[in-house]
């Protein structure tokens, strides 16, 4: 029986894309589902990775690239960093045929520097794919619209059915498609499997380097205990050291770039916003995997420790929330960033979008947290300088609560289970 497609916030994306590109390029950690959307897509494929093509097509690739370009558009391209000369190929046909929607590319690594002779700019759009939100996933009911809340059309009144011990589950589980709908125990053994795939693997195949997996395994532990903090390289580099086993500084770095371009981190980026005062502002990325299931995994955190170990789960709550805010921010042009200052006042998220708007959101997983992070909240409003950026569309308190709803100050009150882009 063939696989039933759940509708991804991605395939809209992608349509846009294509309107306007001659080609995409969908990147992202794999797994994530980046043939499976662009396939529901194209009118040919070419399956670069075919066991019984592979070898035949890395010799057409060498002698003429064009011959891999033919066929139906838009003509689907998978894992095309294999056969790097296509990029330029793909350039070049775009070029020539003067044509929309020709071509979609995946990749799930970003190949070595210097090996395509041009960016592909004007031609070759990009869209960055991540793992399943929890409204893709059909577990957020989707009742509170991000987009309507930056359109200032929400009412915010919702009601989340999803528990704390199912949250613990999908947040072990991820957002893996081919993990969906399956149960627990087969569910929670994908997502070890995968990173057991990263650390022994995928890693050393990014860039034809041979890692040491113990000490793979030793920096994404640590990265797993530091997610959703600002841990710089020395600390993760002392933590290891005082954990695992011992690592130099310059390896910590040269493994966590393997890790970036194969996107298993994805670092959240401090928000540089106008203040009305010179409040020294930090600008350390928060340390985020793709997906909280890699944590989870690599710590051997089952849903049952999670619910033993609130601060652990806290942290990787709030790593499961900004995955989701990245895959809708993306929907509607916006970037998500973390905001924090000398004194301590921080929000978890920003997501601020191409137009100005912004609005800033403080993730707790209980409802004795509200209160303080509604005035966090309000406290930051109060500190940007709005003769230079825009009054914030929405201020939001994320939660693994049950009822949501638009407080008297303004602040919403959102369930994770609510949301969706």
């Amino acid at each position: 029986m063939e696989e039933k497609y759940l509708p991804r916030i991605a395939d809209r994306v992608l349509n846009f894309a294509l309107e306007a590109s001659g080609a995409v390029l969908i990147e992202g950690v794999k797994w994530c589902g980046k043939t499976r959307t662009a396939e529901e897509k194209a009118a040919s494929i070419l399956y670069m990775q075919d066991p019984d093509k592979a070898e035949s097509y890395l010799k057409a690739a060498d002698t003429k690239p064009s011959f891999l370009l033919k066929g139906d558009t838009p003509r689907l391209i998978d894992e095309w960093q294999t056969a790097p000369v296509l990029w330029d190929a793909v350039r070049f046909a775009i070029d020539q045929r003067r044509k929309k929607s020709q071509f979609i590319l995946t990749g799930s690594a970003v190949p070595k520097d210097n090996i395509v002779q041009h960016t592909g700019t004007g031609r070759i759009s990009r869209m960055l794919m991540r793992p399943m939100s929890l409204f893709e996933s059909l577990e957020s009911n989707g009742s509170v619209s991000l987009k309507a809340l930056f359109d200032e059309t929400a009412d915010g009144e919702c009601v989340s059915t999803l528990t704390i011990e199912e949250l613990a589950f999908v947040l072990a589980r991820g957002g893996w498609p081919a993990s969906i709908g399956e149960k627990e125990s087969v569910a929670l053994k994908l997502a070890h499997d995968y990173t057991e795939a990263v650390i022994n693997i995928d890693i050393s195949k990014v860039d034809d380097v041979e890692k040491n997996p113990a000490r793979v395994r030793a920096l994404m532990r640590s990265l797993a205990r530091n997610v959703s903090t600002m841990a710089t390289i020395a600390t993760i580099h002392g933590d290891i050291s005082a954990n695992e086993e011992l690592v130099s500084e310059k390896t910590i770095s040269v493994y966590l770039n393997a890790l970036r371009r194969i996107f298993v981190v994805e670092d959240l980026s401090a928000w540089g916003p106008a203040m009305r005062s010179k409040t020294a502002l930090r600008t350390s990325s928060k340390r985020h995997f793709t997906d909280p299931s890699i944590a989870t995994a690599v710590l051997r955190a089952t849903p049952e420790k999670l619910l033993q170990d609130f601060n652990t789960f806290g942290l990787l709550f709030e790593s499961m929330c900004v995955r989701d805010l990245r895959v809708y921010a993306n929907a509607i042009d916006g970037e998500v960033f973390h905001f924090r200052d000398k004194s301590g006042l921080e929000a978890d998220a920003i997501i601020h979008l191409g137009d100005g708007r912004w609005g800033a959101i403080e993730v707790k997983m209980g409802a004795k947290e509200i209160e303080t992070a509604a005035e966090n909240l309000k406290k930051l409003r109060e500190k940007i300088n709005t003769d230079k950026m825009k009054e914030p569309s929405f201020l939001m308190v994320l939660t693994a609560t049950e009822f949501g709803y638009r407080r008297d100050d303004g602040v919403y009150i959102v369930p994770i289970g609510c949301l969706r882009d």
